[in-house]
C-alpha cells in the first residue's frame, strides 16, 4: 500500500463542528499521517443557513491551517498531501449549486461529497442522483449511509439508492459502534456485502485519530488487507485527481 486516502475529515478551524482551531487542525494532519495517510481532503460542512461554507469563506481558515502544518513539519512531523472540498447536506441548494458548477467538488471536478438526513430520505432522490450523473458529469459520494436510518432498515432502500450509481463512503468509526448498534451493524453487514466503495474517517478533532486507527484495525479484522486497499487507497484514488 503506498498510503491512505482520506476524502472526508474536517481539521480546517471554525468553519464548522470541526477543529476549532488551526493548531488543533494540524493536530489531526499529522495524526492522520501518522497512521498512514498519504492525502487528506477536508471536507468541511454545507448546510445553510448554519454553515454556508463556500471556497471564499473557507479560503481563510485553509491558510491559517496551512500555516500551522508548515510549523509542524518545520519541527519534525510528516503531514499529509492537502486539499479542500466539502460535504453537502443533499437539499435544494446544495442541488442549485451542483447543477451551476458551484459546489465544492472534489479536486479534479467529477465527484462531490454529499450527506443525507439521518431521519429521512429526501424526495426524488434517486432521480436527481442520477441526473447529476448523467446530465453534469458528477457522481455523488454518500457519506456515511449507515448513519441513515431509512437505509440502515432497510437494504431492499438502498438497493434502490444504488440504482442511481452513487458511491457510498463508510465512515470507519460506524464499524467501532462510535455511532451507535444501528450504525455498527449496518456498516458491517454492507461491508460484508461488499457494498462500500470506499472509506474515510470523518475525524472532527485530535482525539479522533486513535479512534481511527482503532477502526482501520477493527476494518482489517473484518475484511482483511483486500478490503483496507480497495476503500482507504484504490476507491478514493478513482475519484480524485491527486
Amino acid at each position: 500500500m503506498s498510503g491512505y486516502i482520506d476524502l472526508h475529515c474536517h481539521p480546517l478551524p471554525g468553519v464548522d463542528d470541526g477543529c476549532r482551531t488551526a493548531d488543533e487542525g494540524a493536530q489531526v494532519l499529522a495524526g492522520l499521517a501518522r497512521i498512514g495517510f498519504r492525502v487528506v481532503v477536508a471536507t468541511p460542512h454545507v448546510r445553510c443557513p448554519t454553515w454556508d461554507n463556500r471556497p471564499e469563506t473557507v479560503a481563510p481558515a485553509r491558510a491559517a491551517l496551512e500555516a500551522a502544518a508548515g510549523e509542524l513539519r518545520r519541527a519534525g512531523a510528516a503531514m499529509p498531501e492537502f486539499h479542500t472540498a466539502a460535504e453537502h447536506l443533499f437539499d435544494d441548494v446544495t442541488w442549485e449549486r451542483l447543477t451551476s458548477s458551484e459546489a465544492m467538488t472534489y479536486p479534479g471536478g467529477r465527484a462531490a461529497l454529499i450527506e443525507l438526513p439521518y431521519d429521512n430520505l429526501p424526495m426524488k432522490l434517486e432521480l436527481r442522483l442520477w441526473r447529476l450523473q448523467k446530465t453534469h458529469k458528477i457522481t455523488c459520494v454518500i457519506a456515511h449511509p449507515e448513519r441513515c436510518a431509512p437505509l440502515a432498515k432497510s437494504d431492499d432502500r438502498l438497493e434502490e439508492l444504488l440504482g442511481a450509481k452513487p458511491m457510498l463512503q463508510l465512515d470507519v468509526m460506524s464499524l467501532t459502534g462510535a455511532y451507535g448498534t444501528a450504525a455498527k451493524e449496518a456498516a458491517r453487514r454492507w461491508l460484508s456485502q461488499g457494498r462500500y466503495h470506499l472509506a474515510a474517517t470523518d475525524t472532527h478533532k485530535p482525539s479522533d485519530v486513535p479512534k481511527v486507527e482503532e477502526a482501520i484495525r477493527v476494518l482489517r479484522s473484518l475484511g482483511g488487507d483486500a478490503a483496507v486497499q480497495k476503500l482507504l487507497c484504490d476507491g478514493p484514488s478513482s475519484l480524485v485527481a491527486v
